[in-house]
């Protein structure tokens, strides 16, 4: 698999990243490390995590994995911390999981309600102490002495003001000097990237932010750049419209050379035009089906349905449709593989 470089350290990261969101939520630890191997036996050889992920135990998790993957390079964040009552929340889990077992279409529903009751995670201040202890604490979980990449989680251009932002910046170039970190960054909302590149562009020697066809192309940059979130709170409203317009789909599923309304062609064609269109990008998917994680992989290397990704996206971009399926509020992910 094609593989991007993090960092001056040499090592390199697949250009098709796991995103760790759905470890230790739903599943248990066993069926989490299942996930992880199955993403590494697909080829996949980057791992994307925070503190925050899988009530705050997926760091913990995929730290585990780690251990017999020494090549595997990791990306962690700082600055939304987990749920304060963790052993609480898996011991809830570990109770309810049978449940799901039985009646699988509960899942949805108990998600919904699980996100109105669980404790809310608390927004970092983003200080030099704050730092320090949070990339010790994810050090130790992940059972490794450095982390590829280290990122500021959902940070604002105003959180880096100020004496203490000096210091901040101070302490990451301090702990990149010193090996603790490859490289580090800014992982936050699309909307927030322009003021913090603008006012900070210390702090954005990488950059994570959600990137979809909806999306224009960003300016070539030197800086590593991260996306995600190429199929959630789009892949639904957009298959929608198509299939709202059959003349259009037709039209487009002529000149692509498939079937744009088909769901797994349709999530093909999107997370294929996240990597063509991003060229040296990281592009970051999350599943829990075996079977997508294998498909995706597989997408990654299959330089076939690269034209036809690109012009889909041209497509998508010069019509209508771009301002009438942008999303006001977030969806559920799709099972079709994307992150």
């Amino acid at each position: 698999m094609e593989t991007v470089a993090i960092g001056t350290t040499g090592r390199r990261a697949t250009r098709l990243g796991f995103g760790c969101s759905s470890v230790m939520g739903v599943l248990g630890r066993g069926p989490s490390l299942r996930l992880l191997e199955t993403a590494y036996e697909a080829g996949i050889r980057h791992f994307d995590v925070a503190p925050l992920y899988g009530y705050g135990q997926a760091e913990a998790c995929l730290g585990e994995f780690l251990k017999d993957h020494p090549e595997v390079t990791v990306t962690t964040k700082y600055g939304i911390e987990p749920p304060k009552n963790r052993s609480l929340i898996g011991l809830a889990r570990s109770l309810v999981r049978p449940v799901l077992k039985l009646l699988p279409g509960a899942k949805r529903k108990l998600a919904q309600v699980a996100s109105h009751v669980a404790p809310k995670s608390a927004r970092s201040s983003f200080t030099v102490a704050g730092a320090q202890a949070s990339l010790e604490r994810s050090l130790t979980a992940l059972q490794r002495d450095y982390i590829d990449l280290w990122l500021l989680h959902e940070v604002e251009a105003g959180d880096l003001e100020g004496a203490e932002g000096d210091a901040l910046l101070g302490f990451l170039e301090d702990a990149a000097s010193r090996g603790k970190i490859g490289r580090f960054g800014i992982a936050s909302g699309q909307e927030k990237i322009p003021a913090l590149v603008a006012a900070h562009p210390a702090f954005c020697r990488a950059r994570q932010y959600e990137w979809s066809v909806l999306d224009p192309v960003p300016e070539p940059s030197s800086e590593l750049r991260l996306h995600h979130r190429a199929l959630t709170d789009r892949f639904r409203s957009l298959q929608e419209a198509l299939s709202g317009r059959p003349a259009t789909a037709d039209r487009w599923s002529a000149e692509v050379g498939v079937d744009v309304v088909d769901a797994d062609v349709l999530a093909e064609l999107m997370l294929k035009a996240a990597l063509v269109k991003n060229p040296g990008s990281i592009i970051l998917f999350s599943s829990k089906n075996p079977q997508h994680i294998a498909e995706n992989a597989r997408l990654a290397d299959d330089r076939d349905l690269d034209l036809a990704a690109a012009k889909f996206y041209e497509l998508v971009q010069a019509s209508g449709i771009l301002q009438s399926t942008r999303p006001q509020t977030a969806t559920a992910q799709p099972e079709t593989g994307g992150h």
